[in-house]
């Protein structure tokens, strides 16, 4: 049992997620209103687990028949993952968020699940982070599984983390320096996963 590929697959599970977003915003705002956070904490960290090991699944049956795939996938991962943390340590020091309850006022449970479907399954960077992203990673592990239920992890202790601790945040993401530090940190963790790919 190789307790690295789990840790690697949290890592990258939980540093796709930090990635500021539309359904993270929205988490956050069902959380700090405390309206039915446990389905919406649920759905989502479901249709991540789902995704995922779609991913890896997927990439596991390509390279079985294509030995060569592996070498191309860690090369576009580490591209990918490299790009993506420059883009969040940018992000890091270019952009200003604030976090606010104005918007998205939802009451009613199924219309809080259609909208929360919508920012999940109808957004492409969920597919290409899940499907392609980590399935790409996953090339390396020498446990895909242990790599999957890593990611899946990382999922269920994200949106449960923010889902239910997002009230006692709600004055620290009313500042713009605390998701530009955010940024910076999921950046650096991005830019640690490419050389780790790269160089494995």
């Amino acid at each position: 049992m190789n307790a690295t590929d789990y840790t690697s697959g949290f890592l990258l599970g939980l540093s796709l997620i930090l990635a500021i977003g539309s359904q993270n915003a929205f988490v956050l705002k069902q959380g700090i209103k405390r309206e039915h956070i446990f389905f919406i904490c649920l759905f989502c960290a479901i249709s991540d687990a789902l995704l995922i090991s779609a991913g890896v699944a997927g990439f596991g049956a390509v390279t079985a028949r294509y030995p060569h795939a592996v070498d191309i996938a860690r090369l576009a991962g580490a591209l990918f993952l490299l790009v993506y943390g420059l883009q969040s340590l940018y992000a890091s020091v270019k952009k200003s968020h604030a976090m606010t309850v104005e918007g998205q006022v939802v009451t009613n449970l199924k219309k809080s699940l259609l909208l929360c479907f919508g920012l999940t399954w109808l957004n492409p960077h969920v597919y290409l982070d899940t499907l392609v992203l980590v399935g790409m990673v996953s090339t390396g592990a020498t446990s895909k599984i242990l790599f999957a239920a890593g990611a899946v992890s990382a999922s269920f202790f994200f949106f449960f983390t923010i889902g239910y601790g997002a009230r006692l945040l709600r004055p620290l993401f009313a500042n713009p320096k605390a998701w530009n530090l955010l940024d910076g940190l999921v950046g650096i963790l991005m830019l640690y996963l490419a050389w780790h790919l790269y160089s494995g």
